[in-house]
Order: C-alpha cells, then structure tokens, then sequence
C-alpha cells in the first residue's frame, strides 16, 4: 500500500474581491458612462425637436426653481471674496487721489492767503507809479524792514535801500497815499526815515484850494498819535474840513518836493493865546501799515526807479 508524502493542499480561502478590475479600481463602469452620454443625447434631441413645447421644458423650469435660488445665494458670498482685488485696487487709487487732492487744497488756500498781500503790493506800486508822474520825480523804490525803537524817543522807520541805491539824507519819501518823511542818514544797503507824526518833524505845507501856506508838526509818536496840526501864515484865514494840504517844497527838492499830498484838514479850532486858527491833519498815510514806499530822485537817475513822464 503507497503512502502519499505530498504535503496536504491549502484550503482556498474566498476573498471578497471581485474578479472585474473596472469595480475594483472605484470607477463607475463603462457602460454606466455610455448609457448617461446616450440619454444626454437623447434628451437634448427630443429638446430640440419638441421647439417651445419641448416635453423636457417642465423638468428645466423644476431644476430652475430649484437650483436658481442657491446659484444667487453663493453669488451673493461669493461675489465680495472674488471683488476683493479689485476692491482694493480701487481703494489704493482713492487712497492716491486724496493725498493729491489734499496737496492741492493746500496750495490753493495759500495762494489765497497771499492774494490780499500780492494785491496790495500791486496797488501800492501802481499809486507810486502816478504819484512819480504828478510829483515829476522819479522814484527809488525801497521796502520798509523796521521801524524804530520806542526807547529813541522818535518815530522813525528803515527801508531796505542805501546809498548804492543813490539815496542820500534829506530826500523825500512817499507812499501811494501821500507824504512819508525825510531821509535822515543812510548806509550802503539801508535808510532811516523821520516820519512827518514825529513830534520834531516841520513840514511846509498848504490848502490846496486857495494856496495858503502853514507848517504841518507832528504831535506824537507813531502808533500812539499819529495827529498833525498846520498853523497858517495868515491868520486871519479859517481853514475848511475836507480841504486838502500839500507839500509846498523846498529849495532844489530837498528835503522835501512840492505838490506831496499830505492830509485833508478833519478839524478846525481857535486858539485864544495866539489869536488865531489851527487845523488837525487826517494824514492820507497808514503809518502803522507802511509796507512799499518810494524815495523822490530826479528825472535820469541810474538804477531801478518808478517813473511816469511829467503831466
């Protein structure tokens, strides 16, 4: 009797893995694929023989219903997370355009601020301009820098012109409105100016309208009284309120030309001690706001100079 010594067959064991490689890989099978392209097909046929009454027409109004309504509502999240590069773009160029616009405004409002200030200085140049054509000198234009120190005891004012400019002591110096001072001393670069308030200053003025002739004094200090009173020659004759007082000149011009405007005559009063009449002077000049002023030179002077030929 033979004995088998041939080891004894394993026993199968039945996994649960199908034989289709299809299924095992997770795909759906091929034909599943076919069969939804070829109803596809078929749907959009029967869609595009039926015309408007298409019997599919009823399934696409449901799937609208119900589809449209979640479509807006992911539009409605989604659409400020898909803005938001352009947002931010358009927020940087705001950014941009208000810093430019904020440099802008701030130019404008200094412009405007110094418009007051350019129009002033115009006019004042232009008034010198027809004072230099009614005085028939031509004039140095200078710049008061300071004005001289209460402890002097003197109202006097410096302009920004000297000697280099050809201006010596005992000119005249004018502004638009009319007569300033006299020069008193001068440097290279610089002039110093008596002003007609101060209470040493004589002026020889008179009434433009019947050429009577007086002397225009001071009567204070300038800022605290910037008065002028005129006492006439004759003094028999009474002066009028609103009468005009000009310069009547002296010698060769110096210290003072004729015809300077200096005040309108603003109050008349007698004085019993002297037995005669004296008048208050408005002078036409801002003492306390002199800014471009003019120093009388004669007609041909070398230099810069305001001039306007002779009336």
């Amino acid at each position: 009797m033979a004995i088998d010594t041939r080891p004894p067959k394993s026993p199968v064991r039945r996994t649960g893995t199908s034989r289709d490689p299809e299924r095992d890989s997770g795909r759906p099978p091929r034909s599943l694929v076919l069969a939804l392209v070829l109803a596809c097909a078929a749907l959009m046929v029967v869609d595009k023989a039926g015309g408007d009454s298409s019997p599919v027409d009823p399934v696409r109004r449901v799937v609208g219903e119900v589809v449209g309504p979640v479509q807006a509502g992911v539009s409605t999240v989604v659409r400020p997370l898909v803005d938001l590069p352009g947002a931010l773009r358009s927020n940087g160029a705001l950014r941009d355009d208000l810093t430019r616009l904020e440099a802008e405004n701030a130019e404008l409002r200094g412009r405007l601020g110094k418009a007051g200030y350019d129009d002033q200085r115009l006019a004042q140049l232009e008034g010198l301009r027809a004072m230099a054509g009614d005085l028939g000198y031509a004039l140095v234009p200078a710049r008061v820098i300071a004005i001289g120190p209460a402890q002097s005891f003197s109202s006097t004012v410096t302009l920004d012109a000297g000697s280099d400019a050809g201006l010596r002591p005992d000119m005249t110096v004018v502004a638009a409105e009319g007569l300033v001072g006299r020069i008193t001393s001068v440097t290279a670069h610089t002039a110093t100016v008596l002003l007609i308030v101060d209470d040493t200053s004589s002026v020889g003025g008179r009434i433009g309208e019947n050429m009577e002739l007086g002397f225009v004094r001071g009567h204070g200090s300038l800022g605290t009284d910037d008065r002028l009173e005129m006492e006439l020659a004759d003094r028999r004759v009474v002066p009028k309120v609103g009468q005009q007082i000009v310069t009547w000149g002296s010698e060769g011009g110096s210290p003072y030309v004729a015809g300077v405007p200096i005040g309108t005559v603003g109050k008349v009063y007698e004085s019993l001690r002297d037995t005669s009449y004296r008048t208050v002077i408005e002078p036409g000049v801002d003492f306390t706001a002199l800014d471009m002023v003019g120093v009388a030179v004669p007609y041909g002077t070398k230099g810069g100079v305001i001039e306007e030929s002779p009336r």
